[in-house]
């Protein structure tokens, strides 16, 4: 992928974000700054091949990635179903809850071993966000392994 083909912007909307305690608003943060960092993602068709802009927000139970050029016009905007997610994400939210009271109260053979586990499910959820934009966009593994995590921060425990 070209220079050019990269995520410089990234907004999630406020009102779609789930309540989060402070590990899971620390790893969103982490996440959209090392995703500012270093990313590679090119929208499928888009002749110009970025930079883009992105706001990420829930509407109707899906994930809408609203994608504009640098200058703020629109690009394209993509709806995805959350279905497909749901158990991984459901699977991650347990985990992460055993990783952060581990983090407090266990061994460092537990917590280790949770956190394989807890690395194993973003890695799922990851791959198939890859999958899902397949004919959207075009992303490496580390992009989406940092927007799973903002996928992961907008959709609702409940």
């Amino acid at each position: 992928m070209t220079e050019k083909a990269r995520i410089v912007s990234i907004e999630i909307d406020e009102k779609s974000l789930a309540p989060a305690g402070p590990d899971a608003e620390h790893e969103r943060k982490i996440a959209i700054f090392d995703l500012l960092e270093s990313n590679s993602f090119s929208v499928v068709g888009h002749d110009d091949g970025g930079p883009y802009a992105i706001n990420l927000s829930l509407a109707d139970n899906r994930l809408v990635f609203d994608v504009s050029d640098e200058a703020g016009a629109p690009v394209r905007k993509f709806i995805l179903s959350l279905t497909p997610f749901r158990r991984v994400i459901k699977d991650y939210f347990m985990i992460c809850d055993s990783y952060y009271d581990a983090i407090r109260n266990s061994t460092p053979s537990q917590i280790e071993a949770i956190d394989m586990g807890r690395r194993g499910l973003h890695n799922e959820g990851s791959e198939l966000l890859v999958q899902r934009l397949e004919d959207k966009a075009k992303v490496d593994f580390d992009t989406a392994r940092r927007l799973f995590t903002l996928v992961c921060a907008l959709h609702a425990r409940g």
